[in-house]
């Protein structure tokens, strides 16, 4: 099928149903929102978003000022815990309440901190409902190009390879995986900062890493590792680079 051939296909979705549009808020201070997710939450007749365990709601936060006061507010309470089921539990009702304003005609605009695609919570919903629905997901700027923003430390450069990693990971497998790495950034740090720093020290690479927590806000903290707290939220991270700096 050619591009002019996709364009005349008609589309599978009803002309009634509502369009779904995942948006990125970027990682917390509301300037750094792209026009488009702006624009998309102003004029949004209803917004979804998720909480975490009952508690405020950090993406909604960083877009309060943009929501319309008569706006229909879906609310996804994600309760804090290891165990999956409920969670899952969560975003099926959140999807099920999603999809009723959709086939009511309604667009939807979701909010994820972050990118919805990048560790966001927008792609368990996106799962549930693309097969029936009408998704356009916005992209936002990641916490990873925040926080080294903030830092004032390129990630990469040329051929280098740039490494990922959730913080909950077993030691082992940190150790192993920051040992083959170039640079690498590590997410959700939060309760793991010790376990992370003992990895990374045991390397011998405490100094060349640096420790970032809730980036782009008032209460923004960024430290060399060494220097951090005993104990970090769960928005922190740490980047780490290896060699020489590759960008001189």
């Amino acid at each position: 099928m050619t591009v002019a051939d996709a364009r005349l296909t008609p589309s599978p979705h009803p002309p009634s149903q509502g369009t779904l549009y995942g948006v990125g808020l970027g990682p917390g201070a509301p300037d750094l929102m792209t026009l488009r997710a702006a624009r998309l939450i102003e004029g949004a007749a209803v917004v979804a978003y998720p909480t975490l365990a009952g508690g405020a709601s950090f993406a909604r936060a960083i877009a309060a000022d943009l929501i319309a006061r008569d706006a229909q507010e879906i609310v996804m309470d994600v309760p804090m815990s290891v165990e999956r089921a409920p969670a899952q539990a969560a975003y099926d009702q959140g999807a099920a309440a999603i999809a009723a304003a959709l086939d009511a005609g309604k667009d939807v605009v979701c909010l994820c901190e972050g990118d919805p695609f990048f560790y966001g919570s927008f792609m368990y919903l996106f799962a549930r409902l693309s097969a029936r629905y009408r998704i356009e997901v916005v992209p936002g700027v990641t916490s990873v190009t925040a926080c080294a923003a903030r830092a004032g430390m390129p990630l990469a450069a040329r051929n280098e390879q740039l490494t990922v990693l959730p913080g909950p990971l077993p030691e082992d497998a940190l150790r192993a995986r920051i040992d083959g790495a170039e640079s690498v950034v590590i997410m959700k740090v939060g309760r793991h900062l010790t376990k992370i720093r003992g990895v990374i020290d045991a390397l011998g690479l405490t100094d060349r890493a640096v420790y970032v927590e809730r980036a782009t806000l008032p209460e923004e903290v960024v430290l060399p590792l060494v220097d951090a707290p005993e104990t970090a939220p769960y928005f922190s991270m740490i980047l780490l680079t290896k060699g020489a700096d590759p960008w001189l």
